[in-house]
């Protein structure tokens, strides 16, 4: 990277920081939610991924003793209808399954969300089958690192990271929420097995309140499943860069603008963007608040690659760069929430904008 991209960036990030730090106060859009700290909410995703073997009690736990706010749990069901955490149902690269000569017979290829997807996927499997494999790190090339904790760590249950949540809050004196996202909502409501009427029974049993709770998908047939139950909980669209939500017949070019803000803000009080979706010229963060919807972005780590090219610090793409000028940006652009791999770093970021 040259000199002067670099010097921009730090510019820019000081010139945020300092904008944030003086303008006068703003009231932050109306919605339910968890109680909000002095500036942007950190949602630890998957935990702190960055630091563990993601969706797991470490990752979690670490995450809260950092100073997340918010916890994300993507949910997935067993053969037996139970709600378990991983980023995806194939399990083949997050638990030591591949290993395992009993489960060989498993591997399969299915169509998921009209991709052909090979490997282990949990609604082949029992709880109890689940419960005997280990969780591994699921980027090992990029975070090396994070293998020495391979072999830690099971497959949980929602209601155990919901359990977790009560006791790190009660630990750290901060109430914690939960963030669960419905993955691959359609496909698994297509064999039998779906993922929102667990997702409230579970909810009600633990009389999870606005304060502990926000539900987020990709979907908004989900979002709206979850509305219809009158839980009182926030919801979160989800937006992704490309395409649109499985089987909608929708883009999410045309949820972000600002007719396609005013429907979600029907059923959601949040939108949660990939980050570079509100880079400017994008208008997505104004044309969000006017709608009165919240804006939480995602997902920010500190590795060159993930980075934009500004904030890249040699040439190694695994090697740590300025994240803390990109969260400064962010922040000083008036997100509300940001999503992490690295939640000490953005919590480290925010602290920078209180002083």
């Amino acid at each position: 990277m040259s000199v002067a991209p670099r010097r921009r960036s730090i510019l820019l990030a000081t010139a945020a920081v300092t904008a944030a730090a003086t303008a006068p106060a703003v009231a932050a859009p109306a919605g339910r939610g968890p109680h909000r700290p002095s500036g942007p909410l950190v949602i630890g995703h998957r935990g702190a991924a960055g630091w563990r073997p993601e969706h797991t009690a470490d990752a979690y736990t670490y995450a809260v003793r950092a100073g997340a706010d918010w916890i994300e749990p993507d949910l997935v069901p067993t053969k037996d209808h139970v709600l378990v955490v991983r980023h995806e149902n194939e399990i083949g690269g997050t638990t030591d399954v591949a290993g395992r000569p009993e489960f060989a017979d498993r591997r399969t290829t299915k169509t998921v969300d009209g991709k052909a997807v090979t490997g282990w996927f949990t609604e082949d499997f029992h709880l109890r089958e689940l419960r005997t494999l280990r969780t591994v790190e699921r980027l090992p090339l990029v975070r090396d690192r994070n293998t020495v904790f391979d072999g830690r760590g099971s497959v949980m249950t929602f209601q155990e990271v919901i359990d977790l949540a009560r006791r790190l809050s009660r630990e750290s004196g901060r109430r914690i929420a939960v963030f669960p996202e419905t993955k691959h909502p359609t496909y698994f409501r297509s064999i039998g097995l779906p993922l929102e009427e667990e997702l409230i029974r579970v909810i009600r049993r633990n009389r999870l309140t606005a304060r502990d709770c926000v539900v987020q998908s990709f979907e908004p047939t989900s979002l709206r499943r979850v509305a219809a139950a009158r839980l009182g909980l926030p919801l979160w669209q989800a937006l992704g860069t490309s395409g649109g939500p499985y089987g909608h017949g929708v883009s999410y070019r045309d949820m972000m603008t600002p007719a396609g803000l005013r429907e979600i803000a029907s059923y959601a009080d949040w939108i949660g963007p990939d980050k570079s979706s509100l880079v400017p010229p994008s208008t997505l963060l104004a044309d969000a608040h006017a709608a009165g919807l919240k804006v939480g972005a995602y997902t920010f780590r500190a590795e060159n690659q993930y980075l934009p090219a500004a904030y890249r610090r040699g040439s190694a793409p695994t090697a740590f760069g300025d994240a803390f000028a990109e969260y400064a940006f962010h922040y000083g652009q008036g997100v509300d929430a940001v999503v992490t791999d690295f939640p000490d770093l953005a919590v480290q970021a925010r602290d920078d904008l209180r002083r």
